[in-house]
C-alpha cells in the first residue's frame, strides 16, 4: 500500500527532518510506503553532484529575495523549490515493489522512470503532452508527439526513454532527484504548477543551460481552470498508485501516521528480536547511470535493470 499526505507549505528544513523520521520508520518496517506531498517557501537545493557556479545569484540577492540554500544528499545538481510547485517525497522501500518486468527488487532507475510516468499522466489529465528526454531525468514538454505504441503507457512492459532530436524547444516541467539508503528512497520530485518561472533565473536548473523550464499554468489552454495544489496532490497520488500497481490511501496527518507506527511497534512480541533489514546501499540517483554493455552481458537476465 501507498499511504499519502498533503501537508501544505512546509519549511524545507522541517521537511528534511520529517523525511528522515519516516525513512527510519520504513526501514524498521513500522510504516508502509509513504508519499509526502507539499510545497516549500523559496529555496535552492544543492545535490551531491552540484556545482556552486550553477547558482547565478549572489548570496546578497538570495537573502534579499528570501531564498534559503540547503546542501543535501540526493543526486543531481542545483534545483529551485518555491510557491506554486507540488513537491513529492516518496518514502518507499524498493524491495516491496515490483519492477516493470514483474520481478521483485525494483531498481533506482526503474523507480525514477515510474515517477516520471506518474507525472506525465498528471500532465495528460490537463491536455498537456509531456514525456522524457534520454539522458536527462525529469518530465518535459514541447516534445514531438510520438506515434502510439504498445509500450508507451503500459507499466507492465519495459520502460524506455523517448529518443528526441537534439537542441529543440523542450521545456522542463518536473525535476526529479532521489537518495536511496538501505533500500528506502527519499527526496523526490518538484512539479511546476503555478510556479513563478522568473525565479529559475537564479540558477542553471539541474546544471542544464540549453533548455528552459515551464509550468502547467503556462502549458494549459485555460490557466484559470487549473485546480489548487491540494487537488493536484490527490490526482498525483492516484497516478502513483496506478504506475506502481499499489492501492493508495489518504492519511489524515503526520500524527496519525506516527500513531500507526506506534501501534505496529506495540503489536510485536516483546521477546522476539527486531526484524533484520537488509542493508544494500544504493547510490544517490538523479540522472540514472547506465551499466556498460560488457558488464551487462555478464549479469543474469532476470536481474538486468530497465535501460534508462
Amino acid at each position: 500500500m501507498i499511504q499519502y499526505l498533503y501537508l501544505g507549505r512546509v519549511d524545507y528544513g522541517e521537511a528534511l527532518r520529517l523525511q528522515q523520521e519516516l525513512v527510519d520508520l520504513r526501514q524498521a518496517g513500522r510504516i508502509d510506503n509513504v508519499l509526502l506531498l507539499l510545497g516549500h517557501p523559496p529555496v535552492l537545493t544543492l545535490g551531491r553532484n552540484a556545482r556552486r557556479s550553477n547558482i547565478l545569484a549572489s548570496d546578497q540577492l538570495l537573502a534579499a529575495r528570501g531564498v534559503t540554500l540547503h546542501e543535501i544528499n540526493r543526486g543531481g545538481d542545483v534545483t529551485y523549490h518555491g510557491p506554486g510547485q507540488l513537491i513529492g517525497y516518496p518514502i518507499f522501500d524498493l524491495r516491496s515493489l515490483r519492477n516493470p518486468s514483474g520481478h521483485h527488487r525494483l531498481g533506482p532507475v526503474d523507480f525514477v522512470r515510474l515517477m516520471e510516468e506518474a507525472l506525465i499522466r498528471v500532465c495528460g489529465e490537463f491536455g498537456v503532452h509531456a514525456g522524457r528526454i534520454r539522458g536527462l531525468t525529469g518530465v518535459w514538454c514541447g516534445l514531438p508527439v510520438p506515434q502510439p505504441s504498445s509500450g508507451d503507457l503500459d507499466c507492465e512492459a519495459p520502460i524506455s526513454s523517448k529518443t528526441l532530436p537534439p537542441a529543440g524547444r523542450e521545456r522542463k516541467i518536473a525535476a526529479i532527484g532521489i537518495h536511496v539508503a538501505r533500500g528506502v528512497t527519499s527526496h523526490g520530485f518538484a512539479f511546476n504548477v503555478t510556479t513563478n518561472l522568473g525565479d529559475f533565473a537564479l540558477i542553471n536548473p539541474c546544471g542544464i543551460t540549453d533548455r528552459s523550464v515551464t509550468s502547467l499554468e503556462r502549458e494549459v489552454a485555460e490557466p484559470g481552470s487549473l485546480p489548487n495544489l491540494e487537488f493536484l496532490a490527490h490526482r498525483a497520488a492516484r497516478h502513483f498508485g496506478e504506475v506502481f500497481n499499489e492501492p493508495v490511501a489518504l492519511v489524515e496527518s503526520i500524527a496519525a501516521l506516527r500513531t500507526q507506527a506506534g501501534a505496529h511497534s506495540d503489536s510485536r512480541d516483546p521477546d522476539s528480536p527486531a526484524p533484520e533489514v537488509p542493508a544494500p546501499e544504493f547510490p544517490a540517483q538523479d540522472t540514472p547511470l547506465q551499466i556498460p554493455p560488457e558488464i551487462e552481458r555478464l549479469r543474469p537476465r532476470k536481474d538486468r535493470p530497465v535501460s534508462a
